[in-house]
């Protein structure tokens, strides 16, 4: 892998510890705990969302040392895809760089979703309502149609201000239009990418000063407003479970729980898996990955514990706003410079989110395009100037407008976690793999104590997907058997594992 990257057209090599961690926190930080902690919160977890973290965050400590093993030996594009690619074999390999589309550009999606929210609450904090119910892009500000995922039909309101009831399990159309936010923020951080990963970094390095800088502030100024009985009343109102069976309920166990909150929240973790994706961008990958992707990990892990501890404390947790949680805490406790400046924090925030995931996708397809599953002559393209993967860059960055202005938070998010949790497992898996295949190969980082941390994250990672509602099975595998049809009709024929010269980069 390494010496096909040499050879060919590589990234520039840019990136040092300090950018990867920062990468990494500009990822993890954001969607997590300015959007999903209040529905997680709210409907999975209550008060207890605190051990929702920690359990996701266990999770993720041993994926992420699996993921710093193998980016320590082969720092070049493709995260998780190439390490299957060298383990478990290319249909394997294909699987996993299909599932990694979920992982991050339906990531992308939720998190332009949940920016859309926090700018249309500061324009209204700004008195400029466009996108309120009296505003002329009212019916621009949401997706048109959403799901209700709970086990009994409710009543929602919809853009002509009706109340409609909506039986279980449904969709139902909500009156707006599309999200216009949603496509412009992706359009704007499209076209960053294009310009270079060095801008980009700068660009993720400010953002990532401003919302650490405004959780820090949240923390501190939000611990004068917790009540404790928010707390001690009804710490976890739905239990300490919530591990059930491709979505049903085992026994008389809970569907929610502390278990269902951490797969809620698992997407929030994503950023140190979007580290190993610039590996072949940083300039010393052996010492540098590993610190970028365990170091990030472990501060936002700490980060999370504080704000769901301060959000939970300050609002019952019935009452919590879903789509901008923080600031509407801010809010209700009537502190309006800090509901201001959570806003701005929290549009700074996901906008960094958004531009490392949106970075990743097109490292993913540059690497199965090198081996021939997708066209090289689009998805390898690289910018003569700018030396980024332009064409599918732009691809990803339509792809992602589109479904952030069409499709509904709570599908966006839980598809986006069974897909993540799904990768966690392989990288867990491929880790297991070559240690008996190939033991004698260097690794200049090492997962400690295997094969008992490798077997604890695909343990933690399956459970946690298995406490996903099971319409998420039903669409992941949709998915799943979606890619595979493309690959048998593309990948499988114009691999280079079967091309008469071994070499398929013209097609």
């Amino acid at each position: 892998m390494v010496d096909e990257m040499e050879r060919g057209e590589s990234l520039k090599r840019s990136l040092g510890p300090l950018a990867l961690t920062s990468l990494g926190v500009g990822a993890i930080i954001g969607t997590g705990i300015f959007v999903l902690v209040g529905k997680a919160a709210a409907d999975q977890a209550g008060p207890a969302i605190m051990l929702s973290f920690v359990v996701a965050g266990l999770a993720c400590v041993f994926a992420a040392l699996c993921y710093a093993e193998f980016a320590s030996m082969a720092p070049v594009a493709g995260s998780a895809y190439n390490y299957a690619y060298a383990t478990l074999g290319e249909l394997m390999a294909w699987i996993i760089g299909w599932d990694l589309v979920l992982e991050y550009a339906v990531a992308s999606s939720t998190v332009a979703h949940g920016w859309s929210k926090y700018l249309q609450k500061l324009l209204q904090q700004l008195n400029a309502n466009v996108f309120s119910e009296e505003g002329f892009l009212y019916r621009f500000s949401d997706a048109p149609f959403d799901f209700n995922s709970a086990s009994e039909q409710v009543e929602k309101t919809v853009a002509s201000g009706e109340k409609i009831v909506v039986s279980a399990g449904s969709f139902f159309s909500t009156g707006f239009y599309f999200d216009l936010p949603a496509i412009l923020i992706t359009a704007l951080v499209t076209m960053i990418l294009v310009r270079g990963i060095k801008e980009s970094a700068f660009a993720n390095g400010v953002m990532v000063a401003i919302k650490v800088s405004v959780v820090l502030f949240v923390i501190i100024a939000g611990f004068r407003y917790v009540d404790p009985a928010n707390w001690t009343n009804d710490f976890a109102p739905y239990g300490y479970g919530g591990i059930t069976l491709f979505g049903y309920q085992i026994s008389d166990w809970s569907e929610k729980g502390v278990m269902a909150g951490a797969a809620g929240v698992i997407f929030a973790y994503l950023g140190f898996d979007a580290v190993s994706t610039q590996a072949e961008e940083a300039k010393n990958p052996k010492r540098d990955l590993p610190i970028g992707i365990i170091g990030s990990l472990v501060i936002c892990t700490i980060l999370y514990v504080l704000v769901s501890a301060v959000l939970t404390g300050m609002v019952p947790y019935a009452e919590i706003d879903k789509n901008a949680p923080v600031a509407s805490a801010f809010e209700k406790v009537g502190f309006a410079f800090a509901q201001f400046v959570v806003t701005l924090g929290a549009i700074a925030g996901i906008t960094s989110v958004l531009l490392v995931m949106m970075m990743g996708q097109p490292r993913i397809f540059l690497a199965m395009a090198r081996d021939g599953l997708l066209p090289y002559s689009f998805f390898g393209a690289i910018h003569p100037k700018f030396r980024t993967p332009h064409k599918s860059t732009m691809l990803t960055g339509f792809v992602v407008a589109a479904a952030a202005s069409l499709l509904p938070l709570n599908i966006l998010a839980d598809l986006t976690s069974i897909g993540t949790l799904f990768a966690f497992a392989l990288v867990c898996t491929s880790v297991l793999v070559l240690r008996i295949t190939d033991p004698h190969r260097v690794r200049p980082f090492q997962c400690p104590f295997s094969p008992w941390f490798p077997l604890m994250g695909i343990i933690l990672c399956f459970l946690l997907m298995l406490s996903l509602p099971g319409e998420n099975w039903l669409r992941l595998l949709f998915w799943l058997l979606l890619g595979l049809a493309i690959y048998f009709v593309y990948g499988y024929r114009h691999s280079k594992l079967r091309a008469p010269n071994g070499d398929s980069t013209t097609s």
